[in-house]
């Protein structure tokens, strides 16, 4: 269930180019959407790309059958993608015979990287463990809104515009000595219990990957995942869309939860049975904060846009505005060491896709 885990910098840490002369610039192409690209430009990104990349900023391909970037694809050596970039087929890479690496500036490689560039042996990198970063982020943030019940009591204030009784309000709330839950201990998952750390929570995770000696260094407890749904105020789920994990909660998991309990998903909404979720919703036994949902996006009828005791955002928790230059920053150190002929620090291989987002 874990994603193959590489230890992330600090929230505070960039990834350094490597010191010493300064090394050509491989030609690159952008291969993305038209609005990732320019959201890039708008960060400043690319100025930051351009120093590293023999690129040109202008040149955009969405489609690699392109006769206008046919000549541009004929002398990539580095194919810079990100969000919106089609599928790596073996005929798209027939028009980029020259092309050595693919650097993703962004999470998972799965939509566009496929069996044809592992036959090919291009080497692959990710910035996955810079996108973990704002994940953790929102959801630390979600957890402790959470615990001081803020829909409700927000919802309560702007409809009775007057004093409430506090104390019998909140009774049986609150973030102290609360058990918050993580399911999976991937970049994400790992970086969550970091961020913890200085809460007085208690925090259990699941992983089958991961035993208990591994979870003790993180600073949480290795449980069972029934265990973990049954203790925890809040549990949040940090495991990869697979085969396996699909409606890991179910109706009878959701059924675990306490009355009261928070269920938080960041990773991707087929993890969650919607129905199941809906059924359990619409009692008012549990909450929800869903940054993912299965279908993406909803029906406009869906009971969770209206529902008073669900958080519902448009997968905002990955990298968003001035956070795409963090994971630029991350492309721009791979691609510098891709021109020093050193190994990425963040690669990616076949075999890592079973156990990753």
């Amino acid at each position: 269930m874990t994603e193959r885990h590489t230890t992330a910098p600090a929230a505070t840490e960039l990834p350094r180019l490597t010191p010493g002369p300064r090394p050509r610039r491989p030609h690159t192409v952008l291969a993305m959407s038209l609005e990732t690209r320019d959201a890039l430009r708008e960060e400043g990104a690319i100025d930051l790309l351009s120093e590293t990349a023999d690129l040109d900023p202008d040149l955009l391909v969405t489609d690699f059958a392109d006769p206008s970037a046919a000549e541009a694809l004929t002398r990539a050596e580095v194919l810079l993608t990100h969000w919106g970039c089609p599928p790596l087929t073996e005929r798209a890479l027939a028009a980029m015979p020259r092309l050595r690496a693919v650097v993703h500036a962004a999470g998972s490689v799965k939509h566009h990287v496929t069996d044809a560039v592992w036959a090919r042996g291009i080497t692959v990198s990710s910035a996955a463990a810079a996108n973990a970063l704002p994940v953790a982020e929102y959801t630390v943030a979600t957890i402790l809104l959470a615990g001081k019940r803020i829909l409700e009591s927000a919802r309560a204030y702007r409809e009775q515009r007057a004093a409430y009784p506090l104390l019998p309000y909140f009774a049986g709330h609150g973030n102290y000595r609360r058990v918050v839950g993580i399911v999976g201990a991937s970049r994400t998952g790992r970086r969550v219990i970091e961020l913890l750390r200085p809460f007085d929570f208690t925090v259990l995770v699941h992983d089958p990957y991961l035993d208990d000696a591994g979870a003790a260094l993180l600073g949480a407890r290795s449980v069972g995942l029934d265990e973990l749904t049954r203790r925890s105020h809040v549990v949040s789920i940090h495991a990869p869309q697979l085969p396996e994990t699909h409606h890991m909660f179910d109706a009878r998991r959701l059924g675990l939860l306490p009355d009261g309990a928070t269920l938080i998903n960041t990773a991707r909404g087929s993890l969650v049975d919607t129905e199941a979720l809906i059924t359990h919703l619409t009692s008012g036994r549990i909450h929800a904060v869903l940054d993912v949902t299965d279908p993406e996006v909803l029906p406009a009828e869906s009971p969770l846009y209206r529902l008073p005791n669900v958080l519902l955002t448009p997968h905002i928790a990955g990298s968003l505005g001035s956070e795409l230059g963090r994971m630029a920053d991350y492309a721009a150190a791979e691609i510098s060491r891709y021109a020093r002929g050193l190994p990425f620090a963040h690669s990616v291989g076949p075999q890592d896709l079973a156990r990753t987002a």
